[in-house]
């Protein structure tokens, strides 16, 4: 057998299994009428930073619960603890995306019934998330600007797979070279439906435009989830 052609079928193995349990994920987020989604960028693009800035207005009308993942440490899991929410981190001890198994076994320290919206933080990558479904509902990504405006061509999948990306640091864009056009361009051929946030976490500007999306978005949810049940 062709080494690569091992390499495909462990793979494909890999996924299967993840798949099979993300359904299970999202049938017990769906039975609990709570959003879930899998936020996705590279390290430093400001993820952490866009939930602290975040959750002080999403925490004014629903109950918002925080999964960190990080290959080590609890740094950002204390951050986000500062904000009397309910925050549990999962350290990969090395692996460089979170898996649908990983965020099962955190579940139970939820109280998800509870919950109106789950945050799941991935590990600090463009790559290997855009594979591994988690069971959430959409993913979002978070772009710093100041990585380029040609990220969104060198990884198409993961923008491809997106429901929303969130442009963060936008107020250093004087100081850059980034082509803002291009950049959205990019994004818009890959993905024309996904929605584009501009942000600075730093000043605060286009936060409430983001939130406010995001809000509406789990009220959208739960409208659905609770028809379907109606009708069940």
């Amino acid at each position: 057998m062709e080494p690569n052609r091992r390499e495909i079928e462990v793979k494909a193995k890999l996924l299967g299994s993840n798949n099979m349990q993300a359904d299970l994920n999202r049938a017990h987020f769906r039975e609990n009428n709570c959003l879930a989604i899998n936020l996705i960028g590279s390290p430093g693009a400001g993820k952490t930073a866009l939930l602290e800035k975040t959750l002080p207005q999403l925490i004014v009308n629903l109950q918002v619960g925080v999964i960190e993942g990080d290959i080590f440490t609890s740094k950002d899991a204390d951050r986000i603890a500062v904000h009397e929410v309910p925050v549990v981190q999962i350290n990969t001890g090395g692996g460089c995306h979170l898996d649908s198994k990983m965020v099962s076994k955190v579940l139970p320290e939820f109280d998800c019934k509870s919950t109106d919206l789950m945050i799941i933080e991935n590990v600090g990558n463009l790559v290997c998330p855009a594979d591994f479904d988690l069971g959430e509902a959409f993913k979002v990504i978070v772009l710093s600007i100041v990585e380029g405006d040609d990220k969104p061509a060198k990884y198409p999948v993961i923008f491809r797979n997106a429901k929303a990306v969130v442009l963060n640091k936008m107020d250093l864009e004087a100081f850059t070279d980034v082509n803002m056009g291009n950049m959205k361009q990019d994004i818009r051929i890959i993905n024309p439906d996904i929605h584009i946030f501009e942000v600075s976490c730093r000043n605060g500007n286009g936060l409430e435009a983001w939130t406010s999306w995001l809000s509406q978005e789990v009220t959208a949810y739960q409208e659905k989830e609770n028809l379907a049940g109606t009708k069940l």
